[in-house]
């Protein structure tokens, strides 16, 4: 028999989630919630933090399980799974801060089919152990978070002069301020804007990279 591959270290398991396979800017994954929720700071943070919660949850689930799950109920099993801690971060969202969670609306329920969440359980949890699952999961989640910060960030800041609800500009005929917010911005056409923007940045800076990579070896 070949000698088996050696795994990779449990940070490059971290650090791939963030980076190299960012489930939003590499993997164009979860574009529902991520065009959605992200016309404000403080609603694609509390999706993202949603999020991770719940692939963090189940990864460590599933891997835990993963020896006495049947192969034939194995995606059922994963989505009853997932369903069981998405429910839990949307009570946990609603008794905490009721007007992010009213925001939010349906979307929290809709984490169930997230493909990021549903596709880390059938490519790596059920494959790995618990550490490395949750390890993965991790970097995963927090890719997802800093996608969804980063999009809802600057359309809340270039669509109403605000991060996180604090007002950044003031306005007015007496201000010094010659600022106007671009309204679009935190409309469903400055969702597709700004992602756009964002992933033309992100693979601009990833093949800068590679060329650098080249012409130093």
């Amino acid at each position: 028999m070949p000698p088996k591959k050696p795994l990779p270290p449990l940070s490059d398991e971290f650090i791939k989630g963030l980076w190299r396979e960012n489930p939003v800017f590499v993997q164009v994954l979860g574009m529902c919630p991520t065009l959605a929720v992200t016309n404000s700071g403080i609603n694609a943070l509390a999706m993202g933090v949603a999020t991770l919660f719940v692939l963090v949850g189940s990864s460590f689930l599933v891997s835990s399980l993963r020896a006495w799950i049947p192969k034939q109920v194995r995606i059922s099993t994963y989505i009853v799974i997932i369903a069981t801690f998405v429910t839990m971060a949307d009570y946990t969202l609603q008794a905490v801060v009721p007007a992010v969670h009213k925001e939010l609306g349906a979307f929290i329920a809709l984490i169930v089919v997230n493909c990021v969440i549903l596709g880390r359980q059938e490519a790596f949890a059920a494959k790995n152990t618990v550490v490395r699952s949750v390890v993965d999961a991790a970097g995963m989640g927090l890719g997802f978070t800093f996608a969804l910060l980063c999009l809802g960030s600057l359309r809340e800041l270039l669509g109403s002069g605000s991060l996180f609800g604090f007002s950044l500009f003031h306005f007015g005929p007496t201000s010094a301020y010659s600022f106007e917010p671009w309204v679009i911005m935190i409309l469903p056409p400055g969702g597709f804007i700004m992602l756009g923007l964002l992933l033309l940045s992100f693979n601009a800076v990833a093949q800068w990279r590679t060329r650098r990579a080249a012409e130093v070896s």
